[in-house]
């Protein structure tokens, strides 16, 4: 800014305080014993060479002088931080915060002395109109002033400003790009670019339309990029599949879950995969009960579901049936009920015979655990003197069975290795009775038939 011209003043022109006040010059004229002495108010400094008062350009001189979003503009004896989004109004000047500052009064006509005529002078920064006027130099219009070509040209009544645009700031006569992005005005990414910033989003994320903020995109409304089920989370989004079925590597396609491979105890029998679940299947002769996994025996025998003729009888089995034939009692045995032979004491072929043979019948399930008591055998009668020897006569070659006396008269058939079934055993349990007061041996006989069913269950 160029300096403005005031007249020197005398002691005597101050017997009366007066002050001169434009929006570019503040001076005060103060009275001192013998001299008048001229002083500047703030945001003006006096120029001891030229006894001008000078603005001073806070802008410049003030480091962050407005903070934030807010954009300093110099003004005569002080400053203002307006908003950057608000109008610079340039060319013929209307500043919309001129109304803060009084209008300049009118100029103060020079004393008139009788003696010599002056000419009327106006002040720096204003010139003579047609009117013989003082009106205000448009520096920034005539070129007339001396800002940095960085800079732009504000013109104010009786002077002009020099300012930055948008984006920059005044620093030491020079205008900077201002570096939006370290005062956080974008809420994640931000990219500075000469006078201004822009900002962006995260993957997931959109612009709001302040340019400023992001809004997260529900990726399950726009597009669903998953299969089965998408669930929106904040920036993301997560695809989840329906029971049956697992997520795929890519986190997006789903296949189907072999939940037969997971264990062999899921089901009892079978486990038939299908896509996006299972089933248990039993075998022929079972039935699969409400816990979608067990199966249970079917009783062909007591629902008349067998093959059986009038002649047979029908023996239930787990997972089927037996259609066991009438015994026959061989010589020199005799039949005396359905399932007993007796060998008559009298015949002689009977001396080193059983003096019985008693048919039973039993099932149990291929691969039972081991060692496993199966079945009880006893004495009727205890005579006295007597006592009893328990032996697997016959059937036993495979030695997977034995005698185990429990009692004076009493012992248990133990199964001692596990057997695979489907098979039939027959085995001659032996009950050798000895009294040795009356010097007597013999025997009976429980001819045991043994059905081991297909599965273990």
């Amino acid at each position: 800014m160029r300096p403005r011209s005031i007249k020197p003043m005398r002691s005597g022109d101050c017997r009366q305080k007066y002050m001169i006040l434009t929006v570019s010059i503040l001076t005060l004229c103060l009275t001192s014993p013998g001299h008048a002495q001229q002083q500047c108010t703030n945001g003006f400094d006096l120029d001891r060479a030229s006894g001008q008062c000078l603005d001073v350009d806070e802008c410049r001189t003030i480091p962050d002088a407005c903070r934030g979003d807010m954009m300093c503009v110099n003004q005569n004896g002080g400053y203002l931080c307006i908003p950057r989004t608000n109008p610079v109004y340039r060319g013929p000047y209307s500043n919309p915060y001129s109304g803060a500052y009084p209008p300049p009064p009118a100029p103060v006509p020079a004393p008139n002395y009788p003696t010599i005529a002056r000419p009327v002078i106006c002040r720096f920064g204003y010139q003579m109109d047609e009117n013989n006027q003082c009106v205000d130099v448009d520096e920034c219009a005539s070129d007339s002033h001396q800002c940095n070509p960085t800079q732009i040209c504000i013109n104010t009544e009786g002077g002009y400003t020099c300012s930055c645009t948008d984006g920059y700031w005044l620093l030491e006569g020079q205008c900077l790009d201002i570096d939006e992005c370290r005062y956080g005005y974008c809420q994640q990414l931000c990219a500075n670019v000469p006078g201004s910033y822009s900002c962006t989003c995260n993957p997931g994320f959109t612009l709001n339309e302040d340019g400023r903020s992001c809004q997260d995109v529900n990726e399950c409304m726009t597009e669903n990029p998953c299969v089965q089920s998408c669930v929106n989370t904040f920036g993301s989004f997560i695809c989840r599949c329906d029971p049956g079925y697992e997520l795929e590597d890519d986190g997006v396609h789903c296949s189907d879950m072999d939940e037969c491979s997971f264990s062999e105890f899921l089901c009892q029998h079978e486990c038939v995969n299908q896509p996006g679940t299972y089933y248990c299947s039993c075998p022929p002769g079972y039935i699969l009960l409400d816990d979608n996994r067990s199966c249970q025996d079917i009783n062909e025998c007591e629902h008349q579901n067998h093959t059986c003729i009038l002649q047979q009888t029908c023996y239930n089995l787990q997972g089927g049936f037996k259609c066991i034939d009438p015994i026959r009692c061989e010589e020199p045995y005799i039949q005396i009920s359905d399932n007993r032979c007796m060998c008559p004491a009298e015949n002689p072929g009977c001396r080193d015979q059983p003096f019985t043979i008693l048919y039973r019948d039993m099932d149990v399930v291929s691969g039972r655990s081991v060692p496993a008591d199966i079945f009880q055998m006893q004495a009727t009668t205890r005579y006295p003197g007597a006592y009893y020897i328990f032996q697997i006569k016959s059937g036993n070659e495979g030695r997977e069975f034995y005698m185990r006396q429990t009692g004076p008269i009493s012992a248990t058939l133990v199964m001692t290795r596990p057997i695979k079934g489907p098979r039939d055993i027959q085995l001659d349990l032996e009950m050798i009775t000895v009294n040795t007061v009356i010097n007597f041996r013999g025997s009976s006989v429980i001819r045991l038939r043994i059905y081991v069913s297909q599965h273990p269950f």
